[in-house]
């Protein structure tokens, strides 16, 4: 059977896609590029706002026009949270919700011949984690390590959509690392809707930081300098001496923090049911952390116009932004969700309000992402993995992008050629040491402009390997999804060292 899969949402709904589409091939089932060649359509929803709500509404009836004959089936945060209006629309004809997603793996023939109720029964099992998986859509792959969230902020819809919180065996998660890395991942992100509950279900207890200890462990002696860890939204909480230990002892991890802010007002962190931390052992952190470390990049998430939030609780998040190390910020005006307690309360925040406050704070975040960006423009080498060819790009340790250019092309000018008779041909996952030589601050090619490091700190020319987007799938003619180039290199972290380039 033929299959079409469209993922809206978070990066753990990026990883429960891979484990459906891993189960659903091994069963013999085809992915196809374009919906009208599907039998079956599954769409993964996200709940976290009314724009996703609604953005899953309008692709669900493109994707009935595009493809009339094909049954779409709909899983995710939605799914659980909206089922029944879901299960009206045109072309639907079965609704998964997440506590029984488990039912999913049975593929898409199975499912189909079952109705919308039985497909909404909800069972609660462990078993409908979704995860395990071998391979990756994109070049830097994600491992999911913790499932749901009985925290219960007033604002959030999370736990009525996913359930309280789930943890992965240690076992299981260094498996699935020790897959990834096999199978040329250079770059692994530890996911996981609220990371500071895991362990909590576990025996024997454990806690995140726990679970990273033991990855250094393992992986450390023979991967550190030629493959890393990435850690995803962090909760403030976390953030205590045992995480500083961790991260400023570890060979493996990025230099990167994300942390779940939301606001930086002591009363509208009580508002929100979140005054389990204090805005100012966050920078008591960040000190400590960059004396460890010197630099890194931090980012945040922040929420604006939260029911009640006078001006003055709004100046007091700007004004702690502006103290803080961030280098960049996703900032969300409040979003009422139907059965949280925040879309009840009175003292509303008018909606144009909400939204210039989140102007304000982006403009705050896009001055310290600038800033951070010519920084880095200084370092001598950064380590990136590559992402695409054509241009060659990717990511750095610092969460930036990177791409590369011609050794004497001018900063601001893209290119990719060959810059001395030692070229080589880089392919996507691959780890390699950069120089940056320039900044591109606005466009959709902001970042650092770099060239090729030896090992030595000379610089290395590159051969471009063609013009497809090597770290992602692409379809065949006849409409299947295969994979692309696999061959992976090696690099090395940056490290101190006399590497020069001119």
């Amino acid at each position: 059977m033929r299959f079409h899969l469209t993922t809206f949402g978070c990066k753990v709904n990026q990883y429960e896609s891979q484990v459906i589409l891993e189960h659903w091939t091994r069963q013999g089932h085809v992915q196809v590029a374009e919906p009208a060649q599907a039998n079956v359509i599954l769409i993964h929803s996200c709940a976290v706002t009314a724009k996703a709500v609604a953005e899953l509404r309008k692709s669900a009836a493109a994707l009935q026009r595009s493809a009339p004959r094909a049954g779409i089936l709909i899983t995710g945060c939605a799914a659980q949270t909206f089922g029944p209006e879901l299960r009206g629309l045109h072309g639907v004809v079965g609704v998964v919700g997440t506590q029984d997603r488990g039912r999913l793996l049975e593929g898409p023939d199975v499912l189909l011949q079952q109705s919308a109720n039985e497909l909404f029964s909800g069972s609660k099992s462990k078993a409908n984690m979704l995860a395990g998986v071998s391979d990756f859509r994109r070049a830097r792959a994600q491992v999911k390590v913790q499932d749901g969230c009985s925290h219960g902020c007033t604002y959030c819809i999370v736990p009525l959509a996913r359930g309280p919180g789930q943890s992965r065996e240690p076992g299981e998660v260094v498996e699935e690392v020790r897959r990834l890395l096999a199978a040329g991942f250079r770059e692994i992100s530890l996911i996981g809707v609220n990371l500071r509950l895991y362990g909590q279900d576990l025996q024997p207890r454990s806690d995140f930081w726990d679970l990273v200890l033991t990855l250094e462990q393992t992986f450390a002696p023979l991967w550190a300098d030629r493959a890393r860890l990435r850690l995803s939204s962090l909760d403030p909480a976390m953030l205590g001496t045992k995480a500083l230990e961790v991260i400023s002892g570890s060979r493996l991890l990025c230099p990167h923090l994300h942390l779940s802010l939301q606001s930086a007002s002591p009363t509208v962190l009580a508002n929100m049911g979140r005054n389990h931390y204090r805005p100012e052992a966050i920078s008591d952190f960040c000190a400590r952390l960059e004396h460890r470390l010197g630099l890194y990049a931090l980012g945040a998430d922040l929420l604006t116009g939260f029911p009640d939030e006078q001006d003055s609780h709004f100046r007091e998040t700007l004004e702690f932004c502006s103290t803080l190390p961030l280098t960049y910020a996703h900032v969300f005006p409040f979003s009422p969700r139907p059965g949280t307690p925040a879309a009840d309360r009175a003292n509303q925040v008018p909606e144009e309000v909400r939204r210039d406050r989140a102007r304000q704070l982006r403009t705050l975040a896009g001055t310290k992402h600038q800033a951070f960006i010519r920084t880095l423009a200084k370092r001598n080498v950064v380590t990136m993995v590559m992402e695409g060819t054509a241009p060659y790009r990717g990511k750095c340790e610092y969460y930036v992008p990177c791409r590369l250019v011609q050794k004497s092309e001018e900063p601001g000018k893209s290119g990719v050629g060959e810059t001395s008779e030692k070229n080589r041909v880089l392919t996507a996952r691959e780890l390699v040491r950069v120089h940056p030589v320039g900044t591109t601050l606005k466009g959709r090619d902001w970042g650092l402009e770099c060239v090729l490091a030896d090992e030595t700190g000379e610089c290395d020319a590159v051969t471009p390997a063609g013009s497809q987007e090597s770290g992602e799938r692409r379809a065949d003619p006849d409409g299947v999804v295969r994979s692309g180039p696999g061959s992976i290199a090696g690099g090395r972290r940056a490290g101190p060292g006399p590497q020069r380039c001119p």
